[in-house]
């Protein structure tokens, strides 16, 4: 049977829920029941319903129609994966899904959700939009897509593995107790924890229940003096767990969280609206408790890490520098015998470098291997299509990191294969201005990441050019590679950077059909010590991501003397720490990346 021929089967089976239901519409989110970035293969039921394997998106079925809306990232790719007679291909952003819905159905209809999918700032603003046109918003029983995936992958069986207190700088009752006076400083009892992060840091454990996230699937329930409750699957809880953890934490299986919330009456819970699904705190809320709406109480200190943890951030940092410079050189090594490789084995490649360390575990992200246009779709992934083959006289971008036990990674690298134009070294060049203005930013405490955003892209707006993505986002330690709640970007954030933060520095410049530039390295926000004593207490960015940058791309006549030293003395601490590390063609590649210009 065809795809198309699946795909239609698999409607019309949602279909036939909705007639039972007496629904008009279903909603069918990206996202599943923890609301995170990465989502395990169990529950990816946006791909069943349509095919699309993209990282964003979602899809509407009504009784004779259907439409699936994505981002800008996935023009190209919707048309190829998803068949445009089963779907009508719509905006994310220029095609409200809401709105569609109201013009879409009468009054007196009803759309169906599953609310464990959605957060419940989502929910709220739905369903005051759907009173509004006089349209009922139903929160289905079971979720049609679960009642008729028959060959559903189980999750991942093996047990949750205990993290050092010492790689983690402090022990879980140490930190539930610091959280806990935080929970009720915002006036609740009780906090939600829905993020699989937040409670995985808490309790300083880590696991393998989803894709390039190292936590296990969950919830947690933290009282204010720090006793925690877990909900998990308990086959996963280690030997060892409760001595671990200390005093204070019980374990519970996952489908106990229900009971759990049924017995909130007059308990004044603590959730985080836009992160936390809406189901959990509905549920809360009809069995008598108060909502208190406010930041997940784990993001900000999490986000500050401690000594231990940017120890194991710097340790990984040189050891994640010494592979992907080894693959750098390998890599001018093919294209100097002509020898020209597709995206997929530069990806493998790749790894193959980081796979050679021990305490490597997965990518933190599926790795951007994108040659000459493709690499103009900031967010590509070669396993979405067939892999393209390097052509001479291009760029090549890649985009990886990884998963240590020690620390996370992510790092952006823009390559010359053969030669390239004037026009694209200036333009990699407008974007290095860019990195260094922004590396070198010297800050007042109380400054967030939005006000120091236009940093890194004043020079392309010189010359009328700017990218369409944030210019950096937080970073886990051997945790989520995008996190919060900290960011560099336009959008408004107020959130202030403050010292032990990690941050990425990525900006970029991307030409349809043409090239596309990014040069990331991953900083940590510190005290600046030039400045000691100042007025103000001021902080700055130190650099730890630790791999040349490509001067071949570099129209050196563009540059400040400022940013030339800059540019050579980043060369040299590059050189200098990767040395001990390399040999033989490696070494001599690096000692001549490293040159100054």
């Amino acid at each position: 049977m065809s795809q198309s021929a699946v795909i239609a089967e698999r409607l019309s089976a949602i279909r036939q829920q909705l007639t039972l239901e007496n629904i008009d519409a279903f909603i069918i989110p990206r996202a599943d029941e923890y609301l995170g970035e990465y989502v395990p293969v169990r529950n990816e039921r946006l791909r069943w319903a349509t095919g699309f394997t993209g990282s964003a998106g979602m899809a509407i079925v009504l009784k004779d129609t259907a439409a699936i809306f994505t981002d800008g990232r996935y023009t190209v790719q919707v048309p190829q994966q998803v068949d445009g007679t089963l779907f009508q291909y719509l905006s994310l952003t220029d095609d409200p899904q809401i709105e569609w819905l109201v013009d879409t159905l009468g009054a007196g209809s009803k759309v169906g959700i599953d609310s464990r999918l959605h957060t419940l700032a989502w929910y709220q603003q739905a369903k005051a939009q759907f009173d509004k046109a006089d349209i009922e918003l139903v929160d289905v029983k079971q979720n049609p897509i679960d009642v008729h995936w028959q060959d559903r992958p189980q999750l991942p069986t093996s047990p949750f593995t205990l993290f050092s207190h010492e790689g983690a700088g402090r022990n879980s009752l140490d930190k539930r107790q610091q959280i806990g006076a935080l929970v009720k400083k915002q006036g609740a009892d009780v906090a939600l924890i829905a993020a699989l992060d937040s409670f995985c840091w808490l309790l300083n454990i880590r696991g393998n229940d989803v894709p390039r996230l190292p936590v296990i699937l969950g919830s947690a329930l933290l009282a204010t003096n720090g006793d925690m409750t877990l909900f998990t699957d308990l086959s996963k809880v280690p030997s060892g767990f409760t001595e671990h953890v200390g005093q204070g934490v019980t374990v519970k299986d996952e489908a106990e969280l229900a009971t759990a919330l049924a017995a909130l009456t007059g308990v004044k819970l603590l959730a985080d609206p836009h992160s936390a699904n809406a189901f959990s705190q509905l549920q809360a809320q009809a069995a008598g408790a108060k909502l208190i709406a406010g930041l997940d109480p784990v993001a900000l200190p999490k986000a500050q890490k401690n000594a231990a943890e940017l120890a194991g951030m710097r340790a990984c940092h040189v050891r994640d520098g010494v592979a992907v410079s080894r693959f750098l050189a390998w890599l001018d090594n093919q294209v100097e015998q002509g020898i020209m490789h597709d995206e997929a084995v530069l990806a493998a490649q790749l790894e193959s470098y980081r796979l050679q360390d021990s305490l490597y575990r997965e990518p933190s992200f599926d790795t951007i291997s994108a040659t000459g246009p493709n690499a103009a779709m900031c967010h590509y992934n070669h396993n979405n299509g067939t892999p393209s083959t390097m052509t001479m006289n291009s760029i090549y971008l890649v985009d990886s990191g990884a998963q240590y036990l020690d620390g996370t990674t992510d790092v952006t690298r823009t390559i010359a294969i053969g030669d390239v134009s004037d026009e694209q070294r200036k333009m990699v060049t407008l974007v290095l201005k860019g990195h260094i203005a922004l590396d070198l930013a010297r800050f007042p405490k109380g400054t967030s990441g939005q006000q120091l955003d236009a940093f890194a892209r004043q020079h392309l707006w010189q010359h009328g050019f700017d990218y369409d993505h944030g210019t950096g986002h937080g970073v886990g330690h051997f945790l989520s590679v995008h996190e919060g709640p900290q960011r560099i970007g336009k959008n408004v954030n107020n959130v202030a950077l403050v010292p032990g933060m990690v941050l990425s520095n990525e900006p970029g410049y991307y030409r349809t059909n043409g090239f596309g530039i990014r040069i990331e390295n991953l900083v940590i926000v510190q005290h600046c010590a030039a400045l000691t004593g100042s007025e103000r207490e001021m902080y700055e960015f130190d650099a730890i991501t630790l791999i040349p940058i490509d001067a071949r791309l570099i129209d050196k006549s563009l540059l400040t003397t400022a940013e030339i030293n800059w540019f050579n003395q980043y060369h040299a601490k590059v050189r200098e720490t990767l040395t001990p590390f390399m040999q033989g063609d490696d070494l001599k590649w690096l000692n001549k990346v490293t040159a100054a210009i």
